[in-house]
C-alpha cells in the first residue's frame, strides 16, 4: 500500500470512530449502570462470530475469520490455535500483522482491568493509603480472584495495583473504585476511557472484569488498551512484576500490635512460569482473566531483537491447562518470524485527538525523565515527549517508532520512544 493511500485510510478510520464514538459512550454508560449488580456467569455465547464487525482499524478486521497477507519469506501461521479471536500487532508501529475476528465482542474477564488501571492509575500517588471498610468490598463476586485486601486495615495505592495487577485481585478493584467515587463513577470514566482510545467494541459493566450481562470486548480493543497502558510507566512496572509482598492484617501479640505481610506471585503465567510452562522469552506483561463465561483470556507484550509486539488471545476452545498461554506463544513465535515480511492487515487507530511527535528521540543517556512525563496543556504542542525507563530492578530499553502516551488533561500524544523492562533481572517488588 502506497503511503498516501495508507494515511488517507488511517484518517478515514479516525474520522469515522470519532463520530461513532460520542453517541457510543453515552449508550453504554448507560447500560453499564443500568447493569451493575446484575451479574451471571451463565450468559449464552454465540458460537460463530456476526456477519458484520467493527472495521475500526481497517476493512479486513472487521471480516470473520483469519485475516492475513502471507507473501513470500512470510511463516504459515500456527495450525493449531483454537482460539475464538486473536491478533497480532507491531507495538510501536501499531501495524496489524495478523488476526481472527478481532472485532468479535467477547467477555473480557479480568484483560478489563487493563482498562481499569490505564483509568485511574494517573490519580492517586503511589504512596497515597486508604483504610478499606466493609462498603469498600461490597460487591465483589462470588468466586473472585482477590489479593486478599483486609478490611480495618490501611494500604498504599502501591499496595492495592500490585495486587490488582499480580493476583487480578478484585477486592483491590473496588477498594480503588470507592477511592475513585466508587464503581458506577469508575464504570463511567472507564467507559469514557474506552471512547477516548477508540475501543468502541468495549462495553463495561464491573471494573474488574467479572462476568455481567453486556459486559463485552475484543482483541481488538484489549490491544488498543493494553498499549495505551504500556505508555505509562507506573502500568510497565507492576505488569512486568514477578513476585511482590503486600501487608498482612494486623494482629495482637501480648498487648502489642503487629502487621506481617505476604508474598504474591504474578499470574501471568508467560511472565511467571508454571509447572508445565516456562515463561516466554522476552515477555514484559500483561494481563491474563479467565471466568466461566469468558473462557481463558490473555493480552501480551513481549521484545525481541528490537521487535515489540502485542499478542491478544480470546477464548480457546481447546481446554488445556495453560492453553491460552501456549497460543499466545505460538502467536508471538509467528509474529517476530514475519515482522518486516508480511504486509499489515490493519492498523492499531492512534486516540481522539493524537498528533504525532515531530521531534527526534533522543538517546538513552541524553533522555533525562520519563515518557510518562507530561507538559502542561498549553505546552504540549511545543514540548518533545522524552525517553524515559521504569524504575526498579528493570532496566529501560530504548525504542523507536510511533506509539501512545497518555498526557496531561487527557490530551494524547503519539510518543517515538517508549521502554519496556529488561527481564534479563526478573522483577521482585516490596
Amino acid at each position: 500500500m502506497s503511503p498516501s493511500k495508507k494515511t488517507g485510510g488511517r484518517r478515514l478510520a479516525v474520522a469515522s470512530a470519532t463520530v461513532l464514538s460520542l453517541s457510543l459512550v453515552a449508550s453504554a454508560t448507560t447500560a453499564a449502570t443500568a447493569f451493575a449488580d446484575a451479574r451471571s456467569p451463565d450468559v449464552p455465547q454465540s458460537a460463530t462470530p456476526p456477519a458484520g464487525m467493527s472495521a475500526v482499524g481497517g476493512e479486513l478486521l472487521g471480516r470473520p475469520g483469519t485475516q492475513v497477507k502471507l507473501g513470500g519469506g512470510v511463516p504459515v501461521l500456527p495450525k493449531d490455535i483454537t482460539a475464538r479471536s486473536w491478533i497480532i500487532a507491531d507495538a510501536e508501529s501499531g501495524d496489524v500483522l495478523a488476526a481472527h475476528n478481532a472485532h468479535w465482542r467477547l467477555p473480557p474477564a479480568s484483560t478489563l482491568k487493563m482498562l481499569f488501571a490505564d483509568t485511574l492509575l494517573p490519580k492517586f500517588p503511589r504512596d497515597e493509603t486508604h483504610k478499606v471498610t466493609a462498603s469498600d468490598l461490597t460487591g465483589v463476586g462470588a468466586g473472585s480472584s482477590v489479593v486478599p485486601i483486609s478490611k480495618g486495615e490501611t494500604y498504599t495505592a502501591h499496595d492495592l495495583w500490585l495486587g490488582v495487577f499480580l493476583r487480578s485481585g478484585n477486592d483491590a478493584v473496588h477498594v480503588l473504585s470507592s477511592m475513585n467515587g466508587g464503581v458506577e463513577q469508575t464504570v463511567e470514566d472507564m467507559q469514557e476511557h474506552a471512547g477516548r482510545l477508540q475501543a468502541l467494541d468495549t462495553r463495561v459493566v464491573s471494573p474488574d472484569g467479572y462476568d455481567a450481562p453486556t459486559q463485552v470486548s475484543s482483541a481488538y480493543d484489549l490491544t488498543l488498551i493494553a498499549r495505551s497502558g504500556m505508555q505509562k510507566k507506573d502500568f510497565r512496572e507492576y505488569c512486568s512484576t514477578v513476585q511482590a509482598t503486600i501487608p498482612g492484617r494486623t494482629e495482637v501479640k501480648k498487648g502489642k500490635k503487629t502487621r506481617g505481610s505476604f508474598e504474591i506471585r504474578n499470574t501471568n503465567r508467560l511472565l511467571s512460569g508454571d509447572s508445565d510452562l516456562s515463561p516466554y522469552r522476552g515477555i514484559a506483561g500483561v494481563k491474563n482473566g479467565n471466568t466461566t463465561n469468558a473462557g481463558a483470556t490473555f493480552t501480551g507484550v513481549a521484545e525481541r531483537d528490537g521487535r515489540k509486539l502485542l499478542v491478544t488471545v480470546m477464548n480457546p476452545e481447546k481446554r488445556d491447562h495453560n492453553q491460552v498461554y501456549r497460543e499466545a506463544a505460538e502467536l508471538f513465535d509467528w509474529g517476530f518470524g514475519a515482522a518486516g515480511k508480511v504486509e499489515p492487515v490493519g492498523e492499531l487507530v492512534p486516540p481522539q485527538g493524537a498528533r504525532t511527535s515531530a521531534a527526534p528521540s533522543p538517546s538513552p543517556a541524553e533522555g533525562a525523565g520519563t515518557a510518562d512525563e507530561s507538559p502542561a496543556p498549553a505546552e504540549a504542542a511545543a514540548a518533545p515527549v522524552k525517553n524515559g525507563g521504569s524504575t526498579g530492578v528493570g532496566m529501560a530499553l530504548a525504542l523507536s517508532g510511533a506509539v501512545l502516551v497518555l498526557v496531561a488533561a487527557g490530551v494524547f500524544l503519539v510518543n517515538r520512544r517508549w521502554p519496556l523492562p529488561d527481564l534479563a533481572r526478573r522483577r521482585t517488588r516490596p
